[in-house]
């Protein structure tokens, strides 16, 4: 009558538990995300992300000295610009706030890998990612235009000395253009990790107050993909790993694991899932409430992104997460 098989003898001590441990997250797996504004000496708190700030560049720079001392291998830049425009002038421009914060990263933490969020939302007056039609009060962006804008952009940010270029906008074709313009400037060795299955998200709302790029009227679904769609994603990682791309990302990561999953089944290339803003402030109001374990739920979320099958994971709990690590 007894159990034959006994499950819970490997279970018995820590020692144990962590020998046979089947996942297990580090440092090498996390990429902290920066938002970067104009100014000097500017450290503006996120009210509805605790913990993540607004910075100038010379704030930047110290923050990322220290990503780079906890060992964390890459940080992600989103730039707030001083005025926008229907060019989104702000995100090509050479003088750009993600150009100014890449330059002044890579002069000062050489090693760390600057990875450039390569948008338009931030940077444009309505908060869309890329050209509208005059008049249009949707939100349905031009595609091809929009293209022209993005190849702009990629190259400014590799001239600047970002390391990544990261697309986002989820417009058609835009990996194939960002490829061919990065080769003509002579960045042929310079990886694209694109945002290749992007979801219109409810959970992206604190971001937009980081980033100030929500959009004045109409929403992003006509660009962004649709949440009950799986199959989709899977065609929109195909027609990127056809383009060139180098990296492929999923966002958001918690409701989004199957998908993980799946793109990760279906390539070989890098999966990378981004732990949105949503995510990371409902983990950090209910911790500030005293209802759940900071530490533990943030470690276990993280792990349950590389067991879904994330090789990276963008986290704006990548700090916390790395000081807890190396307390175990």
């Amino acid at each position: 009558m007894f159990p034959i098989n006994r499950p819970r003898r490997l279970r018995t001590s820590p020692q144990l538990r962590r020998m046979v441990r089947e996942t297990v997250l580090t440092a090498n797996d996390l990429i902290y995300p920066l938002f970067a504004v104009p100014g000097d000496s500017i450290a503006h708190e996120v009210k509805s992300m605790p913990g993540v700030f607004q910075l100038s560049v010379d704030k930047i720079v110290a923050e990322a000295k220290e990503v780079y001392e906890l060992g964390i291998p890459a940080i992600i830049l989103f730039g707030i610009p001083e005025t926008k425009d229907a060019d989104a002038t702000g995100a090509w421009h050479d003088h750009g706030i993600v150009q100014q914060a890449a330059t002044a990263v890579k002069e000062a933490v050489p090693e760390l890998v600057v990875i450039a969020d390569t948008c338009l939302c931030e940077y444009t007056n309505h908060g869309h990612c890329g050209y509208l039609e005059v008049g249009d009060l949707t939100g349905r962006v031009l595609n091809d235009p929009t293209l022209l804008l993005l190849k702009k952009t990629a190259v400014s940010q590799a001239k600047a000395g970002a390391d990544i270029i990261a697309p986002s906008g989820m417009m058609d074709g835009f990996v194939k253009i960002i490829r061919e313009a990065l080769d003509e400037a002579g960045f042929q060795d310079t990886p694209i990790l694109s945002y290749a299955a992007k979801y219109a998200s409810a959970y992206y709302g604190p971001f937009r107050d980081a980033a100030d790029s929500t959009p004045q009227f109409g929403d992003r679904r006509t660009y962004q993909m649709d949440s009950g769609n799986s199959r989709e994603a899977l065609k929109e990682v195909e027609l990127d790993i056809l383009e060139g791309a180098d990296m492929l990302m999923v966002k958001p990561a918690l409701s989004y694991m199957d998908i993980i999953w799946r793109v990760k089944e279906m390539t070989n290339l890098p999966v990378a899932a981004y732990n949105v803003s949503g995510e990371y402030s409902m983990i950090k109001a209910a911790a500030l409430n005293g209802w759940i374990d900071e530490k533990r739920v943030t470690l276990e979320t993280l792990t349950s992104f590389k067991r879904a099958g994330a090789d990276l994971i963008l986290t704006y709990h990548a700090k916390d997460a790395v000081r807890w690590l190396n307390e175990q």
